[in-house]
């Protein structure tokens, strides 16, 4: 026996030290159910008030021209001057503190959200609504990004309550434009010296050390008119889409001359699309066919079902006489088809082994006065530089404008840098905590197809506010954020603060 006991006491003892390594520090456990306890309601009720200003940008206005932004960033002075921390506007960027000293650890948000198509929604997209679906705060925001502002202000509040003692100061930055415009931020940190150790609390857990680059194709289908005088069937209109980082839950064909052939393979067609809804609406001789799919996320395709892409694919049943929705329909059902993953963009699809795959939508189609504009907004991984991208798109697209005869319009494309984040010295806090308060064993850094403003901070890893494995409804219809992961959300904001910001 001695031998096996022998052998036995390092083992328990590493058991017990691993143990001791993984647990978070009582006074974070303490205060971030605290945290909880004191403010669960509280911080609900202001998250309702965030959620009531559009903070959506226009087009020549600033944060500071902005009404709802200008009542949106005064909520947020009240609300600093009411859990005692320091508050300063910059215009573009609000600063939120705790503490003093040279050293800081900087959390990383923002305040404007992305539109909202009401006629979607149970209630208003900027009114809390607790009723619709029991278990689920629903509004603009809640999950990008406001909720996570109100969490983390709610964490500072319950450090101070306690007396924790800081050695870095906890500094929130609330960005007014990450949605539509980087170039003020940039500005901005010329002179602004950040914190040298960065949370982003606008993606997903465990810890994101991996983003995906934003990119985007777009150009127009240029006018083809229809011959009014035949009497073939003719696709007249197509248009999906609300947003470019949306996958489109809503679309619609304007048809002429629909034979009750025609209409009897179509909806055939439609019945073969499960996860999609159409309406087929006489209007006179024309017959309008509305899809309704689900909205999703542009960075994660996989969790929506495309209107736009599967209309197009509907309208395969037959082939329509050349006109800009004919091109357009064409070119969504040969170019991008029901996939998401580039499949049948020319040579363009790739993946990494640890980011994945490049994921392709079709987010907006809107016919104007020059034709059929058409937004395909990417997510590309590491393994092909911007070059080689053009090369192929080009390719592709030039492919399919001989095959059809037609030449598009403004054809751009943009390729957004791929960020690894290597070598971060919170990681392991990050993931300690995490795995503290889930219960979830040995938990990994991940990739998203997201793109954040992590990417202009140094040191800067993604904690949350979305669960590995659960939806992010962020850039949705009926965005939300449970109620319970609104309250685990302040308890490892309010842990993972204290681990990384308190005296040792």
């Amino acid at each position: 026996m001695k031998p096996y006991t022998l052998i036995l006491a390092p083992v328990m003892a590493l058991s017990l030290y691993c143990s001791a390594v993984l647990a978070v520090t009582p006074q974070a456990e303490n205060v971030a159910n605290y945290a909880v306890n004191t403010y669960s309601e509280e911080m609900v009720t202001k998250l309702a008030k965030l959620v009531s200003f559009n903070t959506q940008a226009i087009e020549g206005q600033t944060p500071d021209t902005n009404p709802e932004f200008i009542g949106f960033k005064s909520e947020l002075r009240v609300l600093s001057q009411q859990l005692g921390l320091d508050y300063s506007d910059h215009g573009y960027v609000v600063l939120i503190g705790l503490g003093q000293g040279p050293e800081k650890l900087g959390v990383i948000t923002h305040g404007d959200v992305q539109p909202a198509n009401a006629s979607l929604w149970a209630q208003s997209p900027y009114i809390l609504d607790r009723q619709s679906e029991p278990g689920k705060l629903i509004g603009r925001g809640t999950e990008d990004d406001k909720g996570p502002i109100v969490t983390a202000m709610y964490a500072m509040k319950s450090i101070k309550d306690n007396h924790i003692q800081l050695d870095k100061r906890i500094e929130l930055m609330v960005y007014m434009a990450e949605e539509s415009d980087w170039q003020p931020l940039r500005d901005f940190l010329k002179e602004f010296t950040p914190a040298d150790l960065n949370i982003t609390i606008d993606a997903e857990y465990p810890v994101v050390t991996a983003e995906k680059g934003w990119s985007q194709i777009s150009f127009t289908i240029p006018s083809v008119p229809v011959e009014e005088q035949s009497k073939l069937p003719q696709l007249l209109d197509f248009e999906g889409g609300y947003f470019a980082s949306q996958v489109p839950q809503q679309a619609s064909a304007t048809l002429v001359n629909v034979d009750p052939q025609l209409l009897l393979r179509l909806k055939k067609k439609a019945n073969s699309h499960k996860q999609m809804q159409y309406r087929f609406e006489p209007k006179g001789q024309k017959l309008v066919i509305y899809a309704d799919g689900k909205s999703a996320h542009s960075s994660t395709p996989e969790d929506g079902v495309n209107a736009v892409t599967h209309l197009a694919d509907l309208l395969s049943v037959q082939s329509w006489p050349k006109s800009t929705a004919s091109l357009t329909q064409s070119f969504i059902a040969q170019m991008v088809g029901l996939g998401i993953y580039a499949e049948q963009f020319g040579d363009i699809a790739y993946q990494d082994d640890f980011m994945g795959s490049m994921s392709l939508a079709s987010t907006v189609v809107k016919m104007g006065s020059k034709g059929a504009e058409i937004t395909i907004n990417l997510r590309r991984p590491k393994g092909k530089e911007p070059e080689q991208l053009d090369r192929e798109t080009l390719a592709a697209m030039d492919a399919w404008q001989q095959q059809h005869n037609i030449q598009v319009l403004a054809l751009e494309t943009y390729w957004g840098k791929p960020m690894v984040m290597e070598g971060a010295p919170h990681l392991d806090t990050l993931l300690r905590v995490f795995g503290h308060f889930t219960g979830i064993k040995d938990p990994k850094p991940v990739s998203i197809g997201g793109s954040t403003n992590s990417k202009l901070f140094p040191n800067a890893l993604s904690f949350g506010p979305a669960m590995p494995g659960k939806e992010y409804t962020g850039h949705t219809e009926n965005e939300f954020i449970t109620y319970e992961q609104f309250m685990l959300n302040l308890k490892l904001y309010t842990a993972a603060f204290i681990e990384l910001a308190a005296t040792n």
